[in-house]
């Protein structure tokens, strides 16, 4: 399958200090794209070179087929940019905001209208009217992502596109990920600060910590390397039982004992559970919660990078 980024060696240096380092990457047509890290990874000023919004120190970059270096301006005309700080004009309105990106592209009038309507899940419809000066910080969000849309690029960049945002706008902005690349096949690289959105919206996931990449691979791939699912039994009487019934179930791995709570280490929590409660009921084990900890990214991010992501509301 072809690259819609090709990252060889890429890094960047502002004097002594190195903000991306050697990076390699490739993302595929039609893929969403994960890319995690600490604060001060390196994850925006990676998207910024890719974006041609910033230089490279060395190493190459290819985005929708163009180098970055030397074919910036065909780079620009096939992608979109939603970064952290939205670029609006607070003076214009919503909708005089989308005519003039449409305008930028090179859009027909009756094209920027339509594209206005195909748009208007992501839009405060009834505020549309209004100067962006006017706007909520989530609707300022929405109406930046409804912008970078406008000439339906091949390539989307979302630099934590949904910081900020209330759960209802959050649970939208994921359907238009997921029907922009299910729908039209749309490339989407995002960075987020929340591993859930990660987990849910990417195919692959890429995390770099201090300028590298140090994993790479799909979500549920990436959470098999970092350890095993945890069963937790809390019971009523003599912990000791329990545990020595949990040991003899078929794929329990390690059995710890803490107080009245019984934990069990597995590779596949849901398909131990059962046997677990059938083997605890035969020892006459008196059972008040049983329940099932899945390894999560956060996990994953914690093995990696010894940081867990600080969301900034």
């Amino acid at each position: 399958m072809a690259s819609a980024i090709s990252v060889h060696g890429l890094r960047r240096t502002y004097g002594e200090v190195v903000a991306v380092d050697s990076l390699d990457l490739e993302v595929a047509d039609g893929e969403v794209y994960g890319f995690l890290g600490p604060n001060g990874a390196g994850k925006s000023t990676a998207v910024r070179m890719l974006c041609t919004l910033a230089s490279m120190t060395s190493g190459t970059a290819s985005v929708a087929g163009y180098d970055v270096a030397t074919q910036g301006d065909r780079v620009r005309l096939s992608i979109g940019v939603a970064l952290q700080e939205a670029a609006l004009d607070g003076k214009l309105t919503g909708r005089e905001t989308l005519i003039l990106q449409g305008r930028y592209y090179g859009l027909e009038r009756k094209s920027i209208a339509a594209r206005i309507e195909e748009l208007a899940p992501l839009l405060e419809m009834d505020a549309i009217d209004r100067r962006v000066s006017t706007y909520s910080g989530g609707m300022k969000r929405r109406l930046d992502l409804a912008a970078a849309l406008m000439h339906n690029p091949r390539v989307l960049f979302l630099d934590e596109p949904t910081t900020g945002l209330d759960p209802i706008s959050r649970a939208t902005v994921w359907e238009q990920i997921r029907r922009l690349n299910r729908e039209l096949g749309m490339t989407i690289f995002l960075t987020t600060q929340y591993l859930e959105e990660a987990d849910v919206l990417t195919h692959r996931v890429g995390i770099l910590n201090r300028g590298r990449l140090v994993a790479e691979g799909t979500p549920d791939d990436l959470k098999r390397t970092v350890g095993s699912d945890v069963v937790v039994v809390r019971v009523v009487g003599n912990p000791e039982v329990a545990a020595g019934a949990i040991g003899q179930v078929p794929g329990i791995d390690n059995v710890e004992i803490y107080e009245n709570e019984v934990s069990a280490a597995t590779g596949d929590g849901a398909s131990v559970i059962s046997p677990v409660a059938v083997a605890l009921a035969a020892a006459g084990v008196e059972v008040s919660d049983l329940s099932i900890h899945p390894t999560t990214l956060d996990d994953v991010f914690l093995e990696l990078t010894g940081a867990r992501i600080e969301v900034e509301e």
